[in-house]
């Protein structure tokens, strides 16, 4: 199924974006875990639409139920499920348009792969309003990594034309990470921020949108997670970022630069320090032959602009089978990059955990 993902930690989502809820079911938690709710509740709230001009104005708290899997305060070692209420759509938007193509939008492809039976409002099982439960079980990712100093984070790389400054890959703050997790638009530099806003808002007014890039980093990963070939650690981060609506690329370390490097630049040299090892450089990102060597983990995600804008475009009717026109009504994100941040963190939180349950068959997590 396309809806459910993992080896030791099994995802499956459910619901559509104007459904009665959407959720997610948490196979293989080990059991005797104590959550930090309000800790979830504030990863929840990062992605949460409607917070402000930058964002959609359909507003959901994303209030989530928690429905099996957690008793007297602790995982139980069952499936963990939980369910996120729909409280403002608009379907209403959608029925003059449900024939129309929307251009960027799954609305063709959707079509022909359910034959006419897919939800179409607000995109149904394909929208964005998905990875709110995806950033849940990142959430908790988060904590059973964070028992075991393991740390991941992100920033704003770009918007638009806009350029933040990088992570020094070498030596990535845990400080910095916290510093960018409170920040509205995080960006190293805050003046990058301030700039990236008006590029949003700019794209708004115009009734057009814009696209950015997503720095993402896990600090203190032990060397050894991932195997060779199809179960690398890039193939896996691969398969769960690329599974986000509106990502577009990818790259590790250098990425696509290294190819303008010389080898004797590109390669990673090492020293000891005490009695771990470390690289001078991290080029290759924190990976070598698929396995993580213990240096940060550093890649870069790109997401497009947002398919939904209010200017007029080409498209086709797709019950009448002709040409046509379509100007998209409803709430929608100028920029998905922002919300972007807490969904890729959980993410790449997900496949670290999954990872490093795969290397130790691991039911020895730190507990509360």
């Amino acid at each position: 199924m396309s809806s459910t993902w993992g080896n030791n930690i099994k995802l499956s989502l459910f619901g559509e974006s104007h459904g009665g809820a959407i959720g997610i079911n948490i196979d293989g938690l080990p059991s005797g875990i104590s959550l930090n709710l309000e800790e979830i509740k504030i990863e929840m709230k990062r992605r949460a639409p409607g917070q402000d001009k930058t964002a959609t104005s359909r507003k959901e708290k994303d209030e989530f139920e928690i429905l099996s899997g957690y008793f007297n305060d602790k995982t139980t070692g069952t499936p963990l499920s939980i369910m996120i209420r729909n409280t403002n759509t608009q379907s209403k938007d959608y029925d003059k348009t449900k024939d129309f193509a929307r251009p960027g939008h799954a609305d063709f492809t959707g079509r022909k792969r359910y034959l006419g039976n897919n939800d179409y409002r607000g995109g149904g099982h394909f929208s964005g309003r998905l990875t709110a439960p995806i950033v849940f079980a990142g959430a908790i990712a988060k904590q059973i990594l964070s028992s075991e100093g393991v740390i991941v984070g992100s920033h704003i790389k770009s918007i638009g034309e806009i350029e933040d400054n990088s992570f020094d890959p070498t030596k990535v703050s845990p400080r910095l990470l916290e510093f960018l997790k409170v920040k509205k638009l995080p960006t190293i530099d805050d003046n990058k921020s301030v700039e990236m806003e008006k590029t949003i808002l700019r794209a708004k007014e115009e009734g057009d949108s814009v696209g950015g890039v997503i720095e993402l980093a896990v600090i203190n990963p032990m060397a050894g997670l991932g195997s060779p070939f199809f179960d690398s650690v890039e193939s896996h981060l691969s398969h769960m970022i690329f599974s986000i609506p509106g990502v577009k690329g990818i790259e590790f370390g250098k990425g696509f630069d290294i190819t303008k490097m010389r080898g004797s630049k590109a390669n990673d040299e090492m020293y000891m320090e005490g009695e771990e090892v470390k690289t001078y450089t991290n080029n290759n990102g924190g990976i070598l032959g698929g396995i993580s060597s213990g240096m940060p983990i550093i890649f870069r995600v790109a997401l497009k602009p947002t398919a939904s804008i209010a200017k007029s475009q080409r498209t086709i009717d797709m019950f009448k089978n002709k040409d046509a026109k379509i100007e998209i009504v409803g709430r929608h994100d100028p920029c998905i990059v922002v919300r972007a941040v807490p969904v890729l963190e959980a993410a790449t939180a997900i496949v670290i955990l999954d990872l490093l349950m795969e290397m130790k068959k691991y039911d020895g997590f730190k507990r509360a």
